[in-house]
């Protein structure tokens, strides 16, 4: 693990926000984790969902907990979300082909980089699940503003006056472990040198409970992440995925052990490469109020087992 010594604070840069209404991104968070929550229920081909109801998967001395049990109680409390996000894909994705609407792989990607600079992070999904999100977010946004004319001017201005947002720095998906001092950072480096797991010490030791009981992932960090230790900045900077660092002093006396399980380049983005991105912007600021893809699921004969919705 390498080792970091604390430095002096450096100032945190401020820059303007970005204009995506912020429940629009919290849809896109909240329903990877639902997903990534699926994806990992039904990994190694499915063998967890598919045991038998009957069979033992705990138990608390004489006491058993069944399959049937768990699935039953994870439906109830997860189900019905997770299921609406699968269904809404599948209405963006009709609502596409009838609108004749695309979404290209640089959309895309320009979509995950202002997420991550932004500070949101994308919750746990990643990869293809997380493209497939965000994909049916951009649909909806297109249909809804497909009939919205923004001038070439008002773009244009966009842009020069918020240009440093598109100039998008390296950042780092960081997870901590949060200890009181340096004797307990320690002997949590100890156990990590010998073989024990980040996430699951994260979930054990880090007093930080917020991140702590998401295995100690802060999100992604960079030189423009507000809230976050500027010692935790200067650390990770530079570093490559599944690298470590720490103990790191932290500004409130305590002391972190430190994570990087992506690492994104940074990126300056040109104007004619977000000028459809700014336009669709503003145009769904002249929404008159926000709109789900539940909206469309009458039109495209969506229906699912908890009724009309």
């Amino acid at each position: 693990m390498r080792r970091t010594r604390n430095e002096p604070d450096q100032p945190v840069r401020k820059r303007r926000l970005k204009t995506k209404p912020v429940l629009a991104v919290l849809g896109i968070l909240l329903a990877g984790n639902l997903l990534w929550f699926t994806l990992w229920l039904t990994k190694d081909g499915g063998s967890v969902m598919s045991a038998g109801t009957g069979e033992q998967v705990a138990s608390v001395g004489k006491e058993t907990v069944t399959h049937e049990e768990w699935m039953a109680a994870m439906e109830e409390r997860v189900g019905r979300e997770t299921l609406r996000e699968l269904v809404n894909q599948k209405v963006m994705e009709a609502a596409a082909g009838e609108y004749g609407i695309k979404v290209s792989e640089d959309e895309i990607d320009l979509e995950i980089a202002m997420l991550r600079t932004g500070g949101e992070g994308t919750g746990e999904l990643t990869g293809e699940p997380l493209r497939k999100q965000v994909k049916s977010q951009l649909i909806l946004e297109k249909v809804l503003t497909k009939d919205i004319i923004i001038e070439d001017e008002a773009v244009e201005d966009y842009y020069e006056e918020n240009e440093s947002l598109y100039d998008v720095k390296p950042s780092y998906r960081t997870a901590a472990i949060i200890l009181p001092d340096q004797s307990e950072a320690e002997k949590a480096l100890g156990e990590l040198e010998n073989g024990s797991s980040f996430e699951a010490l994260a979930r054990e030791r880090s007093i930080d409970r917020a991140s702590g009981s998401l295995g100690g992932i802060l999100g992604y960090v960079s030189e423009s992440s507000e809230n976050v230790d500027p010692a935790i900045i200067k650390a990770v900077s530079g570093m490559k995925a599944g690298e470590t660092a720490g103990p790191i002093a932290l500004a409130d006396g305590t002391v972190a052990l430190l994570k990087v399980t992506d690492a994104a380049e940074g990126r300056l983005f040109k104007f004619k490469e977000v000028k459809d991105q700014i336009r669709r912007e503003l145009a769904i600021e002249q929404l008159p109020q926000s709109v789900t893809p539940e909206a469309f699921w009458e039109e495209f004969g969506a229906e699912w087992i908890y009724g009309k919705e």
